[in-house]
Formats: C-alpha cells, sequence, structure tokens
C-alpha cells in the first residue's frame, strides 16, 4: 500500500470532484495536474486491467514488489479505485460516482464510453452539471475520429514531425510525447473553463480534446507562412526561419543558445567580449544585414564561435547575465540541479514505495496559494473502501462482496 493523499484538499480546486477513467499520460496528466491544485481526484482502474504505466520503469524496489516511478509521476495526489466497467455492477457504482462529481476524464478512443453504456448522454442524465472531458488522437469529431492514436500520431498528423530535425535530412520526432502532454495541458484548460460555466449554469458540457489539434498549435509560423506565402516548413535544426543569429553555439564545455539578434542587444554582445567596433562594423550593423545567410555564415557565426569558444557555459551564463538572452543549453542533470528551478518548485519530493523521489513539480505557480505535501500515487484499488463507503455510503460487507464478485 502507497502513502494516502493528503485530506482534506486544500488549494483553488479543494471541492472538486474528479473521476479519472484515464491511463498512459495524455488524460493522467491532466488529472494529475487538477489535483495537484487541489481537487479531490479519483483513478478508476480495471482490476484486471490497470492502467499499464504501472509496469514503466523507472521501478523502485520495495518489501511488496516494484514500484513505477514513471506511474507516480502522473498518477500523484490521487485516490484509486478499481472498477469493472464491463460489468453491470461496476456501471451502476460509476454513474453513482458521476452523481458525486463535477468532472470526469477519459481516453479512449471515441465511442468505447458508449459502447460499455457510459457516454456522455448516459451521464449527463446522471450528473447535468457535469464536465464531461475526453481526451483522444483525433477528437470525436471529422472524418478520422474513430483511428487510434498515439503520441507519435499527434506529431505525425498535425505537421510537427515534418519540421523537426535538419534540412536535407528525414524529419526528427521531438524527443519527447508532446502530443500527450500538450493534449493533457489543454484538457485541463478546457475543463476548468466548462466548470466556470457548470458553475454559473448548472449545465456541463463535453471539452473535446485531439491530440492532432494540440500538435498542429505548436507549429507556431507554419499555417501562416503557407496560407499567406505558400511557403512549406521544412527543417531547420538550430535555426530560425527569419531571425539570426538565433540559436546553438559551441563554447569550451558544449553549447549554448544566444538570441542577440536585434541591434540593442548585438550592440551589447560585442561590448561583451571586447570588440564594441564590431557593432557599427558596416557589414553588420544592422539586424537585417546579420540576418542574411551569407553574412551570417561568413561573418557572424565564426565570430560568435570565436567569442564562445575562450569560455564555459557557467561563465557565459555569468557574462551575459540580465543583459543579453544567452542560456547554457543544460543536459538534465544540470537543470535538475539548477538553483532557479529549485527556487520555482520544480523539481519535488513524491514518496514512491515509502521513500521520497524527485519529480517535476506543477509549472502553475499561484501567489494565493501556499501549496501542500505531494501526496503518493495510489496502490491498485486502494481506496476502494474509502471511495465507496464514505462517498457512496456502501456498507463494509457491500464492498467486501464486490471484491468477491470481481467488480472492484
Amino acid at each position: 500500500m502507497t502513502d494516502a493523499p493528503p485530506t482534506p484538499r486544500t488549494g483553488p480546486l479543494a471541492g472538486v470532484v474528479v473521476l479519472d477513467v484515464t491511463r498512459v499520460v495524455a488524460g493522467p496528466f491532466c488529472a494529475m495536474m487538477l489535483a495537484d491544485l487541489g481537487a479531490t481526484v479519483i483513478k478508476v482502474e480495471n482490476p484486471n486491467d490497470p492502467d499499464y504505466t504501472r509496469t514503466f520503469p523507472p521501478m523502485i524496489e520495495a518489501d511488496d514488489g516494484p514500484t513505477s516511478a514513471y506511474y507516480a509521476q502522473y498518477n500523484r495526489n490521487k485516490q484509486g479505485i478499481s472498477l469493472d466497467l464491463r460489468s453491470d455492477e461496476g456501471k451502476a457504482l460509476l454513474k453513482r460516482l458521476v452523481r458525486k462529481a463535477n468532472i470526469l476524464i477519459e481516453n479512449f478512443r471515441p465511442g468505447v464510453m458508449d459502447k460499455l453504456g457510459l457516454g456522455y448522454d448516459v451521464l449527463r442524465a446522471e450528473n447535468p452539471r457535469l464536465v464531461y472531458t475526453a481526451i483522444s488522437g483525433y477528437g470525436r469529431t471529422g472524418p478520422n475520429a474513430s483511428r487510434p492514436g498515439y503520441d507519435n500520431s499527434g506529431q505525425a498528423a498535425g505537421g510537427l514531425w515534418s519540421m523537426n530535425g535538419y534540412p536535407d535530412q528525414p524529419p526528427v520526432r521531438v524527443g519527447t510525447i508532446i502530443g500527450d502532454l500538450s493534449a493533457s495541458l489543454y484538457a485541463a484548460t478546457g475543463t476548468l473553463a466548462a466548470l466556470r460555466q457548470a458553475e454559473r449554469t448548472g449545465i456541463g458540457q463535453v471539452v473535446d480534446i485531439s491530440q492532432q489539434d494540440a500538435v498542429l498549435s505548436l507549429t507556431e509560423h507554419a499555417v501562416i507562412r503557407h496560407t499567406v506565402s505558400g511557403e512549406i516548413a521544412g527543417p531547420l535544426g538550430n535555426d530560425h526561419p527569419f531571425v539570426r543569429p538565433y540559436g546553438q553555439y559551441p563554447c569550451a564545455d558544449g553549447y549554448v543558445f544566444f538570441g542577440g539578434y536585434t541591434d540593442k542587444f548585438w550592440a551589447v554582445t560585442c561590448a561583451l567580449f571586447g570588440e564594441p567596433d564590431m557593432a557599427s562594423d558596416p557589414r553588420i550593423d544592422t539586424m537585417e544585414k546579420r540576418f542574411d545567410a551569407q553574412v551570417d555564415a561568413e561573418i557572424v557565426t565564426p565570430l560568435l564561435h570565436r567569442w564562445f569558444a575562450r569560455h564555459t557555459k557557467a561563465e557565459l551564463e555569468e557574462m551575459a547575465g540580465d543583459a543579453v538572452p544567452l542560456s547554457a543549453i543544460k543536459t538534465i542533470d544540470e537543470v535538475i540541479a539548477d538553483p532557479h528551478i529549485a527556487a520555482r518548485g520544480m523539481i519535488v519530493d513524491v514518496p514512491v514505495a515509502g521513500q521520497p523521489v524527485r519529480m517535476l513539480g506543477l509549472p502553475i505557480k499561484l501567489s494565493g496559494d501556499a501549496g501542500q505535501p505531494h501526496g503518493a500515487a495510489p496502490a491498485l484499488g486502494e481506496h476502494n473502501e474509502r471511495v465507496l463507503q464514505d462517498l457512496l455510503g456502501l456498507e463494509p460487507g457491500a464492498v467486501a462482496a464486490l471484491r468477491e464478485r470481481g467488480v472492484i
């Protein structure tokens, strides 16, 4: 058994009850953010087919077996119940829970919940105020709605994959599950907007989130470059399509990002590195001149290489300070050790198998929220008794009977 999340919940969403009928990341991450903000999140898993990220590494060894820190990162602060939604009793229990809930989040392929007899039309009959958030590969409408989708599907279908990598080489997927994560972020935003309306009007609604839509929204300039100018965005490596110098540059012990492309930043940079006259060199004295690809390759980039080669990442960051945009390109161990990241509370201790594990904090910072301890992710069905007895009023014997019949 894991440590129970802190109760009662505190924070801006205290009192909001969320049913989390999701698995993997696109969905659990959305519900975790709501939990971090104080909502009571009840994760619902099939007792015979639980969230398979419970098996994802890295694992923490404990007396009762290994526990996934990956699973814990996206399911902390939740209560967990096991419920077979294919059984009539399981469906009936979920409907009863819906009557007590403000929000339900699911990430099945569109139509699955309807086939289970638990679609939005059925559940809103139980609770007209329910906010029903559905996350899927392609959304609930459109010709591709029924297609299966993963994070890579979103990156591919949303255009981002085609833009990532280096010119004249095959595209490269973004090196994280940006489709899952961005869909979760949009889902959280949409869910809270729908909750606000439900509180005001007494009427809930469906929040329909597509991974493809989420990824497309991250392609920045690509759509308007094509619709306005007919250009098709392709891989640029570390370059920017219309700003220079603005990218990755080597230094004594690695690489930095430098973005001093404006005339102001360029003049400050030239002075920092002891060659202030370069700011007025007629070949590179304006932003427009420095953007020229040939000028950049022949003059600006060699100059930056010469300047930066003398210094380490840390030295360059110290020199740049608040004066010019320059950041070390940090490895993840360097990011975790960054004092600024610590000051922002972006690495937090969460109990996993009885020991603290450092993992991602919540990037949303509210001045009126003092924060709260981070509770562990639930073991499978850990809070069956708490939820079914306290929330639904079932007797202990009835809960035991449900377990014997395999419903929970």
